[in-house]
Order: C-alpha cells, then structure tokens, then sequence
C-alpha cells in the first residue's frame, strides 16, 4: 500500500471543502497531481496544493493507496467523503461529514469531529478516538435514507440525533450521546455504552438500539416484554427488552408484527 502524507501548511481562512481527500481520488496520481485536485474555500475553486504539502503518491487503485492527513484541519469539511477502499488517517479534528456517504475502507480520527459524520454510510469502518457532533450516521437534512451499512465507533461521547433515519450498519458510541437516538429508524444497531438523557428510538420501526447506561425518560411508546442474557460488543450481561415504537405502523414478517426492539442494561 501506497502512503500519501498532506500536511496543512496555509489554513484557511473560511472553510474548505475536501471532498477530493479520499483514496478513491488520490490513486493512479503523483504527489503534483494530487496536490492540484480542487477544492473549495467558500465559493472560490482552489487547489489542495494551497493549503496542504503533498508527499508519497497514490497507489495503483483505492484500496493501495493511505492518505494521512497531519496538521490543523479543524475547518476542513468532507475528508474521506464516498471513499469506496483504501485506508485515511486524520491525526488532529477535522469539522463536519467527515466520512460522509462513505462505501468502504477504513477511516481513522485520532481526534475528534464535529457535525454530520458518517451521514448516508454505506460501507466500510469509520473510527473516532475522540468525541464527535450532531447526527452521527444520520440522513442528510430532508431526506429519509441515513446510515445503511457498515459501521461506525465513537470513543468518546456523540451529540444529538445519533442514527436518525438509519436503516442498516452499526454505531457503537463508548461514552454518553445526547438527546434523540434512533429517530426514525428502520434498520440496524445502535449501541449506547453510556447515558442517554431522553426521547430513544422516537418513532422507530425496526431495528435494534442497546443503551447500557441511564435513560433519563423512557418514550411513552416503548413496552417492557422480557428480560434477557445477552452478549453486546464483547460484554455478556443481563438487559431489558422493550419493544417500540408502539405508535408506528409496524410491518409483519410471517403474520408476526415486527417492533423495533430497545434493551437496556440491568
């Protein structure tokens, strides 16, 4: 695998938008031709080259070619965006959709993120060694379609309206998230190692959220069925089952209505 390092030399004054960091881009190119790609600082079209020194080329495809990324990138959006292979490794905090509509491959943060990462993924590993924004694996704002495949590990804490919309994948958040988990949501697993304060898994329909933590306030349409001996992410233990979101219109599989199911940590 091939290794392209870009270090940030001239930071912007407004935001830049990279969404040109990604493996996919970067192979079959030399260090020049990387470092000329667009990228855009507010309206006005520039080039990589402005604000980064490009060392290492691309690999023969996506999947041979690794992009570190060093240097102050906290007002550098889109890092990684629908990157299909290949390896990208952020060692400070970039801002928003960091990994956004990603594919595949594997994206680390040793930092943290702000808003919208991991928004519409699709494939592939997303890392955050820190704490990260609002809707993480979310949908983009105004449409339905959020997190689909892949998965997503949060270290620290995440904001807001993790997983709205998500209909496939796998968020684990290792600390606390704000209000609004699962919103909305029609597939996949969302696991909460910390506290949530309220308003999990609001009109849910299927899909499987875990909160190990406190629930300040349960949803109202949340039913208790059972408890049961799981297994979570490497920890065995015992939780509570609630099926939910009773208020939804709820599908049936082989005449059995299917809910989505939200189980807590006893």
């Amino acid at each position: 695998m091939e290794t392209v390092t870009i270090t940030m030399k001239n930071p912007p004054g407004l935001f830049l938008e990279a969404d040109n960091v990604s493996p996919d881009t970067f192979a079959g190119k030399k260090a020049a031709d990387i470092a000329a790609l667009h990228a855009f600082e507010g309206r006005e079209q520039t080039s990589l080259g402005k604000y980064f020194e490009v060392s290492g080329n691309g690999g023969a495809t996506a999947a041979d070619t690794r992009i570190v990324v060093k240097g102050d990138v906290s007002r550098v959006k889109y890092i990684g965006m629908k990157m299909t292979a290949g390896e990208v490794v952020i060692e400070n905090s970039p801002d928003m959709y960091t990994g956004a509509w990603m594919q595949g491959g594997k994206l680390l943060v040793k930092g943290s993120t702000n808003a919208f990462t991991g928004i519409g993924m699709k494939g592939g590993e997303l890392v955050i060694e820190g704490d990260t924004g609002n809707y993480l694996g979310a949908a983009y704002r105004g449409d339905w379609r959020g997190m689909q495949g892949g998965i997503i590990r949060v270290r620290g804490n995440a904001g807001s309206d993790t997983g709205y919309f998500m209909n496939g994948g796998t968020i684990i958040v290792e600390g606390n998230t704000d209000v609004h988990v699962g919103t909305h949501m029609e597939g996949g697993t969302i696991i909460i190692k910390g506290n949530v304060p309220s308003k999990v898994g609001g009109q849910m329909v299927e899909g499987t959220i875990y909160v190990f933590g406190t629930i300040d306030v349960m949803m109202p349409g949340f039913k208790f069925v059972k408890d049961e001996e799981m297994e979570v992410d490497g920890y065995k233990g015992l939780f509570s089952l609630f099926h939910g979101d009773l208020g939804e219109r709820h599908p049936k599989r082989k005449g059995q209505v299917v809910y989505g199911k939200l189980y807590q940590k006893i």
